[in-house]
């Protein structure tokens, strides 16, 4: 993701999250009755890179959908093409970061039409240099930390 370079570090991460996000929940809406909208609203982001462009795309995706509906093991076939349209959405979004709102747009509003057996939760976490990280999903999670130094074993979780 070159072109968005002023974007912190953090930035970077949700950037990451949203690209797998949209090629995660594309790829879920083949061959479901949400699929329509997701194959819109994809096409509609990249007519950004003119119609000859968005009428490649379309062809893609219209590929990629009979490989899915054709597919003794859809599920195997989806999890194949993840990676293809994360690439996709990344070159979109490095060419036209503007996009990433809409991109956000069209994932909740494909999530909310999607059987409930095709909704996914997924979750990265990343603790690094010395940093913690407490994570849940559906869920709480109650952390109680001793201030460092006397009585407090150097702030370890309890």
């Amino acid at each position: 993701m070159t072109a968005i370079t002023g974007v912190a570090r953090q930035g970077d991460m949700m950037l990451e999250e949203l690209i797998l996000a949209g090629g995660t929940t594309v790829v879920g809406a083949m061959a479901t009755d949400s699929w329509a909208v997701a194959r819109g609203g994809i096409a509609r982001l990249f007519r950004r890179r003119g119609e000859d462009q968005q009428s490649a795309i379309e062809a893609q995706l219209n590929s990629h959908m009979a490989l899915v509906e054709r597919a003794d093991d859809a599920e195997r076939v989806r999890q194949s093409l993840i990676p293809v349209w994360s690439l996709q959405l990344e070159s979109l979004l490095d060419e036209h970061p503007d996009a990433a709102d809409d991109l956000q747009e069209l994932i909740s509003e494909i999530r909310d039409r999607l059987p409930e057996d095709q909704r996914a939760w997924v979750q990265n976490n990343v603790a690094k240099d010395g940093g913690q990280v407490f994570a849940v999903q559906g869920g709480n999670v109650i952390v109680h930390q001793m201030p460092p130094g006397r009585g407090g074993a150097g702030g370890d979780a309890h």
